[in-house]
């Protein structure tokens, strides 16, 4: 049986390719699940540093959801189709969203539906000179039901938003990069190699502080500035005794490149990450702690 979604890890990148080239890579019950499945074992990967999603064959990023496969749902009532679709199509998006590894959309296609859905989610993206968008559910006479009745108008505004959404027409890549939707538009054969760069160039710092980073914005976006406040004081506080700050503040002070361990540890192990802080400490860096130890 196909693999629905190719896996391979480079330089601690791993590039995860969704694979119904036949079907334009549509996001079909199994697919989707595969996907949230692959995500679980990178996310504990200490070995993987970003990750890079991309559509397989030269016409798709992904076209969206599987249309006969939720007609049949459908057909099956209301019920059905909130568990089987909808609910599924938002905890993917939900899971890209939130996921506290930095995941690049690279859109080398076709991107409609759920496929601008999951552009909406990650928290990067860039997109080919080919690629196309669409929000077409109202020609299904529908919404949108992977998030983008509520994505999209935070990243586009409410009007641009809502013509998109009401009319279903497509869009450019250079309408999605006005929009807020992509970070970049580079010619097709530049796509892949950008998004690796990007990757590059954020891997190349703590791990911790980059899922910090990412738990920070995704939970305070949508907050008060306070409330917001607190979230990032949150992620300071659980950086604060790991090995990775104490790194970094003592290459800063000695003008040297850091050197992370590689892990993230702090935030699945926080009990092993403080240990490892205070035993490097006591290794001898010659700059003491600046904050109580526990």
């Amino acid at each position: 049986m196909t693999d629905l979604v190719l896996s391979e890890t480079r330089d601690g990148i791993a590039v995860l390719t969704l694979n119904r080239p036949e079907k334009l890579n549509a996001l079909n019950y199994a697919l989707i699940d595969r996907l949230l499945a692959v995500l679980d074992d990178i996310e504990v990967d200490d070995a993987v540093r970003a990750v890079v999603l991309t559509g397989a064959g030269e016409r798709a990023f992904s076209a969206g959801g599987d249309i006969p496969e939720f007609s049949a749902s459908v057909a099956g009532g209301a019920d059905i189709a909130l568990r089987d679709f909808v609910m599924r199509g938002q905890r993917l998006t939900a899971r890209l969203e939130a996921f506290r590894k930095p995941v690049i959309a690279a859109v080398n296609g076709l991107a409609f539906g759920g496929g601008c859905e999951i552009t909406e989610a990650v928290p990067l993206a860039i997109a080919s000179e080919r690629a196309s968008f669409a929000k077409p559910e109202i020609n299904l006479a529908m919404p949108p039901t992977f998030g983008g009745t509520q994505r999209l108008p935070r990243l586009a505004g409410r009007k641009r938003a809502l013509e998109l959404l009401l009319t279903g027409e497509a869009f450019s890549p250079r309408r999605a990069f006005e929009l807020g939707l992509v970070n970049q538009v580079v010619p097709h054969e530049d796509l892949m190699p950008a998004a690796l760069d990007l990757a590059r160039r954020i891997g190349r710092h703590s791990q911790a502080a980059v899922a910090s980073i990412l738990t920070a914005v995704a939970r305070g976006l949508n907050q008060s500035i306070a409330e917001g406040l607190l979230v990032e004081t949150e992620q300071f506080a659980r950086m604060a005794p790991t090995a990775d700050l104490r790194e970094g503040l003592d290459a800063w002070i000695a003008r040297r490149e850091p050197s992370y361990d590689g892990s993230w540890a702090h935030i699945a192990r926080p009990d092993e990450a403080r240990r490892a802080s205070l035993a490097q400490d006591r290794g001898g860096t010659g700059v003491k702690r600046p904050w109580p130890a526990p």
